[in-house]
């Protein structure tokens, strides 16, 4: 299928996208042109019509061009225009390998990843996601995505309010030895530059012990995409509440540490704690919309990271993909006027 109405003609050659998945309306996957595998010039060349293809489909694979490396990965994202933005208070252990450039998350390989929008637990988050594909893993490693206006709408408009009215309060503990340590997450080994980030970044910080910091930051529980104006659903409550490890490793944790210093936690805003029944039906919503593609190398997907959330299955073998977070954006911007996101016929959470 050519969609040229949204990526248009390269000179007289038609360029061929098609949707992934033919029932979705994310991912929209352009092909090089015969002849033409240069990914900058194609970038540059057609730019605005990828920008509306990302507005409408959420999500754009670039395959077949001649990706292999990181520096070309580079001329990708100079080619897009876009600033790139640095990872700092981190939630994952990534590992920098050019400007701005950094691996996928590097938890083990029998660990899935659910799906999730990058930053959002920060007050301040990327609009897009890039990630290029090096090498595949032999078994598994594939990216699920997630639609968030599908999944905003199987949650539900009383439990969306709920999180937008209450927003969402991160209370983490940062140990040299569990989880990431406060020199990894702020990434500087001086409390007094730790400090700086967060009176800058409206975090609460606590020092319990010389290697022991808590940090407390409220952040959104929902957000306005800019150019939409659509209401999603924009929060990591379902990836820090303690419950995230399940039941037997909430209780182990909780054991161990005590409730109150927990290494990862989250409540609504004002302190009150989100029902784990809530929290389990947000989870439900993203497990229920995602799809997966395998990776292929040389591959590049742009996302918008507000209407696509995106994950990582187990896999085998090496595997080498990597990312970076880009256009950055602040909930404090100018907003249009929200637009609710449809709600799904028997999906709505009667709470």
């Amino acid at each position: 299928m050519l969609l040229t109405d949204c990526i248009g003609r390269s000179g007289e050659q038609i360029v061929n996208a098609s949707l992934m998945f033919p029932d979705q309306r994310i991912l929209l996957m352009v092909q090089a042109p015969p002849g033409d595998r240069e990914i900058a010039g194609f970038v540059q060349a057609h730019a605005g019509q990828i920008e509306q293809a990302l507005l409408e489909h959420g999500a754009v694979l670039l395959r077949g061009f001649d990706v292999r490396s990181v520096e070309d990965f580079g001329r990708f994202i100079d080619a897009t225009g876009l600033q790139r933005i640095d990872y700092i208070y981190r939630s994952t252990p990534r590992t920098a390998v050019g400007d701005k450039i950094f691996t996928a998350t590097e938890y083990p390989p029998q660990q899935e990843i659910v799906l999730h929008n990058e930053n959002s637990y920060q007050r301040d988050w990327p609009m897009k996601v890039a990630f290029c594909c090096l090498v595949s893993a032999t078994t598994g490693g594939a990216t699920p995505l997630g639609d968030m206006r599908q999944i905003t709408a199987a949650i539900g408009p009383r439990l969306l309010e709920r999180f937008a009215e209450r927003g969402v309060r991160y209370v983490r503990h940062h140990r040299r030895h569990m989880d990431l340590s406060w020199q990894v997450v702020f990434q500087t080994e001086e409390p007094e530059k730790v400090a700086e980030f967060c009176s800058a970044s409206g975090i609460e910080f606590e020092w319990l012990d010389p290697e022991t910091l808590r940090t407390l930051q409220s952040a959104h529980g929902a957000a306005v995409h800019p150019i939409s104006g659509e209401r999603l659903y924009f929060n990591q409550a379902h990836l820090f509440h303690v419950t995230s490890i399940g039941a037997e490793g909430a209780k182990s944790l909780i054991q161990l540490f005590g409730a109150d210093r927990l290494p990862r936690h989250a409540t609504y805003g004002n302190g009150e704690e989100i029902a784990p029944e809530d929290l389990e039906h947000v989870r439900n919503a993203f497990r229920r919309h995602e799809v997966t593609f395998p990776w292929q190398p040389g591959d590049i997907v742009l996302l918008d990271n507000m209407q696509v959330a995106h994950g990582r299955r187990p896999f085998r073998g090496p595997r080498k993909i990597l990312a970076s977070l880009l256009d950055a954006r602040s909930r404090y911007a100018a907003e249009p006027h929200a637009q609710e996101a449809p709600v799904g016929h028997g999906e709505e959470r009667g709470l």
